[in-house]
């Protein structure tokens, strides 16, 4: 049986399997055999029957400590976890010698993630036979399954010493420099994550691997350049590998993923349909397809491709957690919340995962507002505004909101002084990722230097997404004029019946209208459009800039009363800078320049400026000062420019959102599956 045990010891084990099962035709009772053949059936796939193989051998030879080594060894071919972890507490206990028994311990405990217990038993096993190539194997990968527990627990410092007692044992392993790179990344420490990378590139496989590192590494650092350029040499550097389908298929979808982080969204799509070609039900094909639906609002096709790939393996880390953004991104939150739990039950503590849970969760959660603003103008006008707002989601759909609004304008020059008090109360009502409705009614109480008077203001909204990449929104709104004491004693209430709409596309332009009719209680009207054509140059921080052109026509001219021109003209080019605002500390910068045409006066300059800081003290609470200028005419009515300096609070007064029992429900609903 010399040559069976050379197939066996060489991995040749189909061939194992047929020469030793020619032996069981002469010998069919040979112990020696008929254990030989029970080894090959395993380990060449049928890990089934050669537990029941080792089984009636056991039955035989109940004593026979080599037969109950192989049965051991078969549950754990046939992932019998529990049963083998029982049945090798037993062998241990009956030869704690047996270097088999103990490192078969060992392996069935890390396989159940028991890792300091699995550490302890291999550690045993290297007493029993010092080097022994298999066991410092095992112990890698022990090492490596208990570096991934700790790093979902966030004990990232535990991690990384065991991941660096395996690279004293295994100098610039692959595996274990590929998870220190993860763990790195995680933690924002790039400079460490690209030497890892660097670290096991000694060969033009695991340079191609490496480089694929790199660019994901390019990526997180916002060089979305760099790392096109990285992912196009891998590209070709990949073409030697064909055979590699793993590596090759990484490749493409890192090069793939680097188009679309730059918005190269036509070539992206080629790519796609060439990988399809190929490999038409290859699931990182399908997330592929889906991530290009994501970066170009085509949410519908991302549905499509996330679920497709569910059917087929419904514990899908890309599946599950890509369906629950795109279902975010579609204004269907309770289906984010239900696909985000579902992969927190696959994989416990999974940040982006829990990340995608706490942005939910604190867009739900009910929070105050209070703005105070101080303005003047040069016309001598002076004015100090509070604004205390809450929103108090009862649903993901319905979502009331109050608001109080405190007023005092007074003229420095004639000290003519009025005030008002608005109180309103209404509700934000989505009906779906496409359709919501804004509404809200209220009171405003006015004191003039000569009257005194209530008026019942109010707001509606309906807002659509009726094709993708654009937004139209139909509403009305009836407020007061209350810029300065004079136009808040007359009493003049407005009746804005108003139309806007946005369209995006996907090669960073953009354009946005506006238009609104006001017929006013003192029998004046007004039309006024705008329109802004404006183009994102940059995306991290955002730079945008365009043109701007604003229309105005008021049917009866009372210049002395308020700004009410005939015709009023301005055209102007504007450039706006924000920050990532999920920073703690984030701003926005915004100015144009432009000539604005009142009635036949000669035409005159333009300027506006505003700018915002905004400071994050904790998760619940966030602060804003601000400041702006304009000396456009039509920026108050009165007709003048004007500054407003001020500040902002924004405090989520409570902890979680008020229907988090509901939320909760769902996830104990999947860990109930």
């Amino acid at each position: 049986m010399k040559q069976g045990f050379n197939y066996l010891e060489t991995g040749k084990y189909v061939k194992a399997k047929e020469f030793f099962e020619n032996i069981l035709g002469e010998f069919p009772e040979n112990k020696t055999a008929r254990l030989c053949y029970g080894r090959a059936v395993g380990l060449s796939g049928d890990a089934k029957e050669a537990v029941t193989i080792f089984t009636k051998l056991k039955e035989e030879y109940p004593n026979d400590f080599e037969i109950k080594l192989n049965y051991a060894e078969s549950l754990l071919w046939d992932k019998q976890f529990n049963n083998a972890e029982g049945f090798y507490e037993k062998l241990v206990v009956e030869n704690p010698t047996s270097f088999a028994g103990v490192l078969g311990y060992a392996n069935t405990l890390s396989n159940l993630k028991k890792y300091p217990e699995a550490l302890e038993w291999v550690d045993k096993a290297l007493k029993i036979i010092p080097g022994n190539a298999n066991a410092l194997l095992s112990k890698k990968y022990i090492r490596l399954g208990y570096a991934s527990i700790l790093s979902q627990n966030k004990e990232y410092k535990r991690a990384l010493e065991l991941l660096d007692q395996n690279l004293k044992d295994f100098p610039n392993d692959k595996e274990t420099l590929l998870n220190k790179a993860n763990i790195f990344l995680l933690t924002n420490r790039y400079t460490e994550a690209e030497q890892s990378y660097l670290g096991f590139a000694n060969n033009a496989k695991d340079s191609i691997t490496a480089i694929n590192g790199l660019a994901l590494l390019a990526h997180k650092k916002y060089k979305d350049k760099k790392a096109l350029q990285l992912a196009r040499i891998s590209k070709k550097k990949v073409t030697r590998f064909k055979n590699d389908k793993n590596l090759w298929l990484s490749t493409q979808e890192r090069y793939i993923q680097a188009l679309l982080w730059n918005r190269k969204f036509s070539q992206a799509k080629t790519e796609i349909g060439k990988l399809k070609t190929k490999l038409p039900n290859e699931a990182r094909v399908l997330s592929l397809e889906a991530t290009y639906g994501m970066y170009t609002s085509n949410f519908g096709i991302s549905l499509d491709r996330y679920n497709t790939i569910l059917n087929t393996s419904q514990n899908s880390f890309d599946g599950n957690l890509g369906i629950a953004n795109a279902y975010r991104a579609a204004g269907l939150d309770m289906k984010s919340y239900e696909y985000a739990f579902k992969t927190l039950k696959y994989y416990p503590k999974q940040p982006d995962a829990e990340k995608l849970i706490k942005t939910l969760k604190k867009s739900h959660t009910p929070f105050l507002e209070e703005k105070t603003a101080y303005t003047f103008d040069n016309g001598d006008n002076e004015a100090f505004n509070v604004t205390v707002r809450a929103e108090i989601p009862l649903s993901v759909k319905f979502i009331p909101q109050v608001q109080y609004d405190y007023r005092t304008t007074k003229n420095t020059i004639t000290n003519v002084e009025a005030s008002s008090h608005d109180f309103s109360a209404g509700f934000l009502y989505k009906h779906n990722g496409k359709i919501s409705l804004f509404s809200k009614v209220g009171i405003t109480s006015a004191k003039g230097f000569t009257t005194d008077f209530n008026a019942l203001v109010a707001e509606v909204m309906l807002k659509t997404k009726p094709f993708r990449l654009q937004s139209l929104d139909v509403g009305f709104k009836r407020d007061l004029q209350n810029f300065n004491a004079d136009l808040l004693n007359r009493e003049i209430l407005m009746n804005n019946f108003i139309l806007n709409y946005n369209l995006g596309t996907n090669f960073n332009l953009g354009w946005y209208t506006q238009y609104i009719y006001t017929s006013q209680t003192d029998d004046n009207s007004r039309n006024l459009l705008f329109t802004s054509l404006y183009y994102t140059f940059l995306r991290r921080p955002v730079i945008k800039g365009g043109i701007n052109y604003q229309y105005i026509t008021f049917e009866n001219q009372v210049p002395t009363i308020y700004f009410s021109p005939s015709q009023f003209n301005l055209g102007e080019v504007f450039l706006e800078i924000l920050s990532d605002s999920n920073k703690k500390w984030s701003y926005s910068l915004s100015n144009a320049l432009g000539r604005q045409f009142v009635e036949d006066d000669p035409s005159s300059s333009t300027f506006r400026a505003e700018g915002k800081f905004m400071y994050q003290f904790s998760d619940r609470f966030k602060a804003t000062i601000y400041g702006k200028y304009s000396n456009i005419a039509s920026a108050t009515a009165a007709g003048f420019e004007f500054t407003e300096l001020g500040f902002k609070l924004k405090w989520h007064f409570l902890r979680k959102p008020i229907f988090d029992k509901k939320i909760m429900e769902q996830k104990n609903s999947e860990n109930k599956k």
